[in-house]
C-alpha cells in the first residue's frame, strides 16, 4: 500500500512539473522571448499541449469563458495539491499502523 501511495505522489509531483512548465513556456511564447519558428521550441510547447489537453478539457467545458484567461491549469494545480495532501494522510495512516 505504501509503495502505491509513494508512485501516486511521484505521478502528480511529475504532472504538477509539467503544468509549470507548460505556464512558463506559454508566457514565454506569449511575450516574444523565445521564438515559436524554432522547431525545439515548437515541439516541446506541442508536446506539452497533448499531455495537458485531456487534464483541461473537462475542467475548460464546466469553467465558464474568461476571454484570454484559461483558469484550467490553476484548477488542476489545485487538485494536485487536494491530492497530495489526501496521499500523506493515507501514507502517515499506513506508517502509523491504523490501516
Amino acid at each position: 500500500m505504501l509503495t502505491i501511495v509513494q508512485i501516486l505522489q511521484v505521478l502528480l509531483n511529475v504532472v504538477w512539473w509539467v503544468i509549470v512548465i507548460q505556464f512558463v513556456l506559454s508566457l514565454l511564447v506569449a511575450f516574444n522571448v523565445v521564438n515559436m519558428q524554432s522547431n525545439f521550441v515548437r515541439s516541446l510547447y506541442q508536446g506539452l499541449d497533448r499531455l495537458t489537453e485531456p487534464l483541461y478539457r473537462p475542467i475548460r467545458r464546466i469553467l465558464p469563458n474568461t476571454g484570454g484567461i484559461d483558469f484550467a491549469p490553476a484548477v488542476v494545480l489545485i487538485g494536485i495539491a487536494i491530492l497530495t495532501i489526501i496521499l500523506n494522510n493515507v501514507q502517515a495512516s499506513v506508517v502509523m499502523g491504523s490501516i
